[in-house]
């Protein structure tokens, strides 16, 4: 995953950009980084490694060196950006979000048709960010190279160009994650949260729609290609990636998750003492249910956060797991002889879950009931770099088919085990439910999860719960 910031200002916007960058750092865990131009020296970049030391820590000194009107940074879980670029376009820094599932045959493309090479390098692989400015360098105007990375990219691809006049915006074609412009006086903003903003006193002017293309300086925003009508924005930012505070098309991150919470409980009929969640996502929606459930909502353990970082920071599967239990503290004068709902967003491996469960059960929880606040995970996403997941079978419902048909699934069938009205489906659940030890489980049935986030089900990508593109 990751997150995009720019600044444009009349006066020196590194502390602006600084700040908006910084409150992205739930959206990438591994490289960030900062680019700015100033009309008397140019460009500047910096980009550092913050895999185990915060974003605004690694980045504190460098704000003595980083002075400029315009500037773009970025919080990436993958390559290193932004980038600088010389080209017959001009010298620019571009920062990218976004998945390429076809850039072997890109680059392929790339070196048929020319004298190209990359430098960038990212584990092997050649940094996307990269490749998309190549892609772009192939045309003769930044617009026209944005449409063609649209055009070419399997995936999705948002975009921030840095130039000496301005900042462009580009977000990726069909919308599937968000980019919003920001105003106040003497400056404007570009930002993947729009609360990223608020703190430093700007206030929504535009969100852009899918395929939308905008340059802007402190003057005006110039549209550059209009948006398109169709969108397939993801919701599992609603339910996992975004932040509380944060809205996407008007929808409230922490409203969603109270109302998907409130419907869960409403199919729900299982007694419990307390309703608990798993922090921090899961705490939000377990309100949800405790509220329309009129069960006491509690805090059974607490996650330890001055010194431990993400769960899902470290490369080793190992680390993380290692990582998550050693964060969250139990309570045991709460837990004790307690029938608890436990709330997380979402079960993926199901391995952390499973240990949360069984430290519950050793701290005197007498049942623990499972309510994930979104359908099982069936497929790896496509289009942004949730996980690091290098098969479907990391996923622990695909685990269940695999054992349960075989390694040849049909997609007929898999799509039956999607159905939360089928037989399948109850069997997997259950199946799921005596692996990871819980007393009871019941996932948040998709339409719950849609109705949730409150916009038109046809404008919201559903791929990792149903396969639906």
């Amino acid at each position: 995953m990751g997150g995009l910031f720019g600044v444009a200002s009349k006066v020196d916007c590194a502390l602006d950009l600084f700040f908006g960058i910084d409150y992205h750092s739930h959206l990438g865990t591994r490289r960030g980084g900062m680019a700015v131009y100033n009309a008397a020296k140019g460009y500047n970049r910096v980009i550092h490694n913050i895999s185990n030391t915060p974003f605004r820590t690694k980045f504190d000194d460098d704000l003595d060196h980083l002075h400029g009107n315009f500037g773009i940074g970025c919080i990436s879980d993958n390559d290193p950006q932004p980038l600088l670029m010389r080209s017959h376009l001009g010298t620019y820094a571009i920062a990218t979000v976004g998945k390429i599932n076809n850039s072997d045959e890109l680059v392929k493309e790339c070196f048929e048709e020319g004298h190209m090479h990359f430098f960038e390098m990212t584990s092997g692989a050649i940094n996307s960010t990269e490749l998309v400015a190549a892609l772009i360098n192939k045309k003769e105007s930044f617009v026209e190279g944005i449409k063609y990375v649209h055009e070419k990219v399997d995936g999705s691809m948002s975009i921030l160009i840095l130039t000496s006049n301005g900042i462009i915006a580009a977000r990726d074609k069909l919308g599937r994650t968000p980019l919003v412009i920001g105003k106040k006086d003497n400056a404007r903003c570009v930002s993947f949260e729009d609360f990223a903003y608020a703190n430093l006193g700007y206030t929504t002017e535009k969100e852009l729609g899918p395929a939308e293309i905008v340059k802007f300086d402190t003057d005006k925003i110039e549209i550059l290609a209009e948006a398109g009508k169709e969108m397939k924005m993801c919701s599992f930012l609603w339910v996992y990636y975004g932040y509380p505070t944060a809205s996407y098309e008007g929808v409230n991150v922490e409203n969603m998750r109270y109302e998907c919470g409130k419907r869960m409980a409403q199919r729900d009929n299982i007694e419990a003492d307390i309703a608990a969640g798993v922090p921090d996502s899961g705490l939000p929606a377990a309100i949800g249910y405790s509220n329309e459930a009129h069960v006491p909502f509690s805090r059974p353990f607490i996650k330890y956060t001055p010194t431990w970082p993400r769960s899902f920071m470290p490369q080793s599967q190992a680390q993380r797991e290692h990582i998550a239990k050693m964060k969250l503290i139990a309570v045991r004068d709460l837990i004790k002889d307690k029938r608890m709902v436990l709330v997380d967003d979402s079960i993926v491996r199901g391995t952390q879950l499973g240990d949360t469960t069984q430290y519950l059960y050793e701290s005197g929880a007498k049942e623990v009931h499972i309510r994930p606040a979104c359908p099982p995970i069936m497929f790896g996403c496509k289009y942004l770099d949730f996980s690091r997941s290098t098969s479907e079978l990391d996923l622990i419902a695909r685990r269940v088919i695999r054992d349960r048909e075989g390694d040849n699934v049909s997609r007929e069938l898999l799509l039956d085990y999607c159905n939360p009205d089928s037989q399948n489906y109850k069997e997997m659940v259950e199946e799921i439910r005596k692996r990871l030890n819980f007393t009871s489980l019941a996932f948040s049935r998709l339409d719950d999860t849609l109705d949730s986030i409150g916009i038109d089900h046809c404008k919201l990508c559903t791929y990792c719960w149903n396969g639906e593109e």
